[in-house]
């Protein structure tokens, strides 16, 4: 038996980055199975597979005494490049290459205010509320208001600007919240904001900015609408990552010094 393990744990190694898809891939099923069989849809697979995620990271920290999580366990150090920008990047380009344009200008001045204004007030709030925590560098809290746009948004500016990996872990966490807070509270706030169109769709996407949220809470409230809000949300992702380590960058470091 302690033959097999050796040649079950020496071929993981091998092929590391294969064990991490694979890894990644039973994380994936047992979250959808937990969102659809425990949360009845409340709370979307993505959401509970970034808390497993994040759960894991620090038992790999924690038990190796590293920097990297699970990479740090020589097994599962594929999880450095799957992890890694590389694939992030794409991920990120090949979810908005899925986006028609036309269809979002169909919203109007409105939708495109409120994906402007979603980008903006999330970073401006994000950032209010890292200065107040101590964080009073540039760098940190255009980092920290990146991850209260989106979980994603957060990683892209910090990793462009040079941010610490706590501060990189910390604006995660931060759009990890929100994504689950988006998700949670949609369904019941639905009704009281007109949530029930494709057009209120749209610029909910565009306020909110975070897919996963957004896609989990109009699938609880109707599913019909996903699609719409998922739009503008990826847009708002997009947008997030573009303006983040520029434009609000600098408006930060001239509002901070």
């Amino acid at each position: 038996m302690s033959e097999i393990l050796q040649v079950l744990e020496a071929t993981a190694t091998k092929y590391s980055l294969v064990t991490a898809f694979a890894a990644v891939g039973c994380v994936v099923w047992i979250s959808y199975w937990t969102a659809e069989h425990l949360t009845r849809g409340r709370m979307h697979g993505s959401a509970i597979a970034i808390m497993i995620g994040l759960l894991l990271a620090w038992i790999g920290g924690t038990v190796t005494d590293g920097k990297r999580g699970l990479a740090d366990i020589e097994f599962l150090a594929g999880f450095g490049i799957m992890g890694g920008a590389m694939l992030r990047d794409l991920a990120i380009v090949a979810t908005a290459f899925g986006v028609r344009l036309d269809e979002f200008v169909k919203t109007g001045v409105r939708g495109i205010v409120s994906l402007l204004a979603g980008v903006l007030v999330s970073f401006m709030i994000g950032a209010i509320v890292a200065w107040s925590f101590g964080y009073r560098d540039a760098v940190s809290m255009a980092t920290l208001g990146g991850g209260a746009a989106t979980y994603i948004v957060g990683p892209v500016t910090g990793s462009a600007l040079g941010a610490s990996s706590d501060i990189i872990a910390l604006s995660v966490a931060a759009g990890l919240i929100k994504s689950i807070l988006v998700m949670t509270l949609t369904p019941f706030v639905a009704g009281y904001i007109g949530l029930n169109n494709p057009r209120s769709a749209l610029i909910f996407g565009g306020l909110m900015g975070t897919t996963s949220g957004v896609a989990g809470g109009l699938a609880a409230t109707d599913e019909r609408l996903v699609p719409y809000g998922a739009m503008t949300a990826t847009f708002y992702t997009g947008l997030g990552c573009l303006l983040g380590p520029s434009v609000v960058f600098l408006l930060i470091q001239t509002a901070v010094g």
